[in-house]
């Protein structure tokens, strides 16, 4: 079976991720601890793994810089913003994505991967402009041109099976495939229960009410 990487959070969308991955490849997982408030969130991605089964590795960066509500200890985890409309929210964390898909594909090249899965969608989301099919249409091109196995015209695989679902579909999707959605953590917080009010626990709670399935949390 061929190998893949997978980024891993520990939220809903990357475990369900995985667990797709797994139907088809050999997946390794990559969860990062980038200094992230809710360091709950990093226990739970390795509890997913261990799950599903899968080899993880924790790979710890450094953003001293901040720059996000998820990182600045001096910043509060905002409410969901219902007239957020085109606006970006504070959770969003400067190239997040451009910085975990380079990890993931040097990941892949080293030990051999052909893909990197990565749970991000953009349906029930945050408006995250590195969430968008554009975005992994433009890295995928990237990968293409500056890697060595793009210059051997086989270039790591950017997959993003979950990009144009919702929260309902996504839920909808685990509960099939028997993801432990009592392992994931979705909330921006760490504390022992979700706070209910951030705008990941509101997309969460949507997409179970919609799904008509019990959140174990």
């Amino acid at each position: 079976m061929e190998k893949a990487v997978a980024l891993v959070s520990g939220g809903m969308d990357s475990a369900v991720t995985l667990f797709i991955a797994k139907q088809k490849y050999e997946p390794y997982a990559l969860i990062f601890d980038y200094g992230q408030k809710a360091r709950k969130e990093i226990r739970c991605a390795q509890r997913i793994t261990e799950a599903a089964g899968c080899k993880a590795c924790v790979l710890k960066i450094s953003m001293p810089w901040k720059g996000s509500a998820l990182l600045d200890k001096k910043k509060a985890i905002p409410k969901i913003n219902i007239n957020r409309a085109k606006s970006i929210p504070d959770t969003y964390v400067p190239a997040r994505n451009i910085i975990f898909l380079s990890f993931a594909v040097s990941f892949a090249e080293a030990i051999g991967a052909g893909a990197v899965f990565i749970g991000a969608h953009q349906m029930d989301f945050s408006n995250y402009p590195d969430c968008r099919g554009e975005f992994f249409e433009n890295f995928q091109r990237t990968i293409r041109k500056g890697t060595k196995y793009g210059a051997e015209g086989h270039p790591v695989k950017i997959i993003t099976p979950i990009l144009n679902k919702t929260k309902r579909e996504i839920v909808e999707i685990g509960d099939r495939l028997g993801v432990p959605f009592k392992k994931t953590w979705s909330c921006y917080k760490g504390g022992s229960r979700p706070c209910g009010v951030c705008e990941s626990c509101m997309f969460r709670a949507k997409g179970f009410r919609e799904a008509g399935v019990k959140d174990p949390l």
